[in-house]
């Protein structure tokens, strides 16, 4: 891939082609596992939700174009990085509730949670032993409080709830001296990149590496089970970027421990990336490959002060359009600073839960079928049934009592989704025309019609 993996914040996804297929069975199996999931929640979460900006990407000088926008209050950049690294001595999520987070994820169809441990500022929202930079840290005044351990006690409720963890950690760390060490070549113009050249200053290099393998073997060992480890950072990287972290010989060691973990090396391909990672946006084409689009409920992935969020409606249209092209939706909130989840966000998650539990049949545990998405329509498959969805804008759009469906396959029936009964049928040049029940045709334009076609 030649395009830069990461542009105005928002990452690239690897290729078909960089996907290598893992030999190990168990992750394989795990990999079958995790289509059958088609829906997990992101949570993007850390100090920097209290001053509602984008999440550590303007504490890089190279990213400042884009990344500065909201910063009003301030030229002196200089300045607002000490202001930013210093926003843990003020955040305390004293309203966080995370049972309630995870009630409310199962309750509306989520099934597994990504979480950022570490953002790429350095922040760590576990109890960590190797900086002070954290959630349990002496200057940040939530260290007290019973759920201080923010990673423990959210997994645990999720993990409650029967939902899968998947870790999101960068690679990065703006924070720490090993990566951005004072005083070093690039002076107080920084990038998203070390301060030093590696192949230049190897020891420091080292020590680097030695915390960044400290850090996820922490997670991977004092946090219960962990499905998926969630690697952000692409150009932390070997070859040409000399920012090996060696992080095969950390994942296999943790493997060791969970044999079932699954990494996400994002952008990077090779054996460590076993699901490939679309960024705010759905491939233009199915893919045949593990892959899952991280897409925001608001505008941000971190919290934004008056934000607006997709409607349930436009979360089903998403979601239908990523698995009829094979892949897994991560659905991205940011909580408050007070530790509450955004109203609207919980209203269009509800919206999406009560869909959901109509028509998760025939989301959950799918495959792709041919055409895939198509002119409106979404395809999924379980077994024998293909399921077809017929996608509406809005509630006010027109319905046809007669439905075209481009499906080419061969059938023995076509079915009416909500109550069973076998519809009315006719072959055409492009698939099946299908005579909708009166009932279809009544109250407001729902969000999808949906049929069963037996083959």
């Amino acid at each position: 891939m030649n395009e830069p993996e990461v542009e105005e914040g928002v990452h690239n996804y690897s290729d078909e082609s960089g996907w290598v297929k893992p030999t190990d069975p168990m992750l394989l199996e795990r990999l079958e596992w995790f289509k059958d999931q088609k829906i997990g929640l992101m949570m993007h979460w850390g100090p920097y939700s209290q001053v509602g900006l984008v999440e550590s990407w303007a504490l890089s000088d190279a990213d400042g174009d884009w990344s500065r926008d909201g910063v009003d209050w301030t030229e002196d950049m200089e300045h607002f990085k000490r202001e930013y690294f210093d926003l843990n001595k003020t955040f305390h999520p004293i309203r966080f509730q995370p049972e309630r987070w995870a009630a409310l994820a199962a309750e509306t169809g989520f099934k597994y949670l990504t979480f950022t441990t570490k953002h790429h500022d350095g922040f760590c929202m576990w109890d960590t032993h190797t900086t002070d930079y954290r959630i349990t840290g002496p200057d940040t005044p939530f260290h007290m409080h019973k759920y201080a351990d923010i990673c423990r006690h959210l997994f645990e409720a999720f993990r409650e709830k029967g939902l899968a963890i998947s870790a999101y950690f960068s690679k990065a760390d703006w924070h720490t001296p090993y990566y951005w060490a004072p005083g070093m070549e690039r002076g107080s113009s920084m990038w998203r990149g070390p301060s030093y050249d590696p192949t230049q200053y190897p020891w420091l290099w080292e020590q680097f590496v030695d915390y960044t393998h400290q850090q996820i073997e922490e997670l991977l060992t004092r946090y219960g089970r962990i499905d998926m480890l969630w690697l952000d950072a692409g150009w932390v990287r070997g070859g040409e970027r000399k920012q090996d972290i060696r992080l095969g010989e950390i994942v296999e060691k943790m493997r060791q421990r969970q044999p079932w973990l699954l990494a996400v090396d994002r952008t990077v391909g090779g054996p460590y990336e076993n699901v490939v990672t679309p960024e705010q946006t759905i491939p233009k084409h199915a893919m045949h490959i593990p892959w899952e689009s991280c897409i925001t409920m608001g505008t941000s992935f971190s919290f934004r002060y008056e934000d607006t969020y997709k409607s349930g409606r436009e979360i089903v249209h998403i979601l239908l359009e990523i698995v009829s092209k094979g892949g897994n939706l991560a659905l991205n909130v940011g909580p408050q600073p007070d530790g509450r989840l955004p109203e609207g966000a919980v209203r269009s998650m509800k919206e999406l839960g009560v869909w959901l539990e109509q028509y998760g049949e025939a989301v959950y545990g799918t495959r792709i079928a041919e055409p895939y998405f198509q002119d409106g329509y979404a395809f999924t498959k379980k077994g024998t049934d293909i399921f077809c969805f017929k996608l509406y804008k809005d509630e006010h759009a027109s319905i046809e009592q007669e439905m075209q469906i481009p499906y080419p396959g061969e059938v023995s029936d076509i079915q009416w989704f909500d109550t069973g009964e076998t519809l009315h049928y006719t072959r055409t040049d492009v698939g099946f025309k299908v005579e909708l029940p009166e009932t279809a045709l009544q109250g407001i334009c729902p969000i999808a019609h949906v049929i069963r076609i037996l083959t």
